[in-house]
């Protein structure tokens, strides 16, 4: 009989190269994920009483600011990397591409976009950031398949049925390391790790599946189901980080994205507790620009009626202009 093998195998490689283009796993999954968050957001959107496509007008300023407020999260909490002693420089640290976005500073500098886009369209922030939070808990959950490909984002070692095989890969110059982004796998063991990013994946779908459910239960508005959903992405992603062994930055030896994870909690859940209750009136989700196109039919006959008023009214005047001309 076959023997199944003990522990989950990572992927040979995380970046397949189409000539001179090089296709990666990560920013795929990442691509993925945004655009799942959007067509979800839009329809949530459009349930709550507002006008599709507005989502995708707003996004033009989320994604940017979220994929610059992530990408300096991490090089502020793992800036050794990059400006150590044998950091990799200024080249890497603009190389988003290869990985290294920092939730927390997604979050942050997506929401300030996202006050743009909204103030710009006449719409409250809140209601906004209701309508798109279970979409983002769930492109979290994609984002983290390209973590997996990346050979990132792991625990300790372990011997449990579901550990993940971390594999030494080649890079294109020869090098051999685990870690390296761009390599191919040599078949060689190099550790039996936690997979923390799959616990986070499976802890993400969750809260996706929660925010769903109390929002329809308790129709929560005002910017309480996005808190909802930062202080459940907090609970877990703090449990997570406990079981991490990667590199990272550590204030008296705990990492520095376990203290994020508590404080942010803590803001969620006041802001929860301080937030109006209830939902907001849905002509609040209206744009300035917001037409509503049930309304023309109705429009139309009465304006045809003033036009032929005005027309008979003026029928002789206009007849006798008519002739002399």
């Amino acid at each position: 009989m076959r023997m199944l093998p003990k522990y989950f195998p990572s992927p040979p490689q995380g970046v397949w190269h189409l000539g001179p283009l090089p296709i990666r796993a990560y920013a795929l999954f990442i691509i993925a994920g945004t655009v799942v968050a959007l067509i979800i957001g839009d329809r949530r959107w459009a349930a709550r009483g507002g006008q599709r496509g507005v989502i995708y007008d707003i996004a033009l300023w989320v994604v940017p600011f979220g994929l610059i407020g992530g990408r300096l999260y991490h090089l502020a909490t793992d800036w050794r990397t990059y400006w150590g002693p044998d950091g990799a420089g200024l080249s890497a640290a603009v190389r988003i591409w290869d990985g290294g976005l920092g939730i927390w500073g997604a979050v942050a500098l997506g929401v300030l976009g996202a006050w743009i886009g909204c103030r710009r369209r006449g719409i409250p922030l809140p209601v906004f950031v209701d309508a798109v939070a279970p979409g983002i808990i769930l492109a979290q959950a994609i984002g983290r398949l390209g973590n997996y490909f990346n050979q990132e984002l792991y625990g300790h070692e372990t011997t449990l049925p579901w550990g993940l095989e971390i594999f030494y890969r080649r890079d294109p110059s020869g090098y051999i390391d685990p870690h390296s982004l761009d390599g191919v796998s040599t078949g060689q063991l190099a550790v039996v790790v936690q997979p923390t990013f799959l616990y986070e994946l499976i802890w993400n779908v969750i809260v996706f599946a929660i925010l769903i459910y109390i929002d329809r239960r308790y129709l929560l508005g005002h910017g309480r189901l996005f808190a909802a959903y930062v202080a459940l992405y907090c609970v877990g992603r703090f449990w997570v980080e406990l079981l991490r062994d990667d590199t990272a930055t550590h204030i008296a030896g705990i990492r520095i994205n376990t203290f994020t994870s508590t404080f942010v909690f803590i803001g969620a859940v006041v802001y929860i507790m301080l937030a109006p209750k209830g939902r907001e009136d849905p002509e609040s989700l209206r744009s300035k620009d917001y037409v509503d196109d049930e309304s023309e039919p109705a429009a139309k006959p009465a304006d045809e009626l003033a036009s032929v008023t005005a027309a008979s009214s003026d029928g002789p005047a206009a007849s006798a202009g008519s002739a002399e001309d």
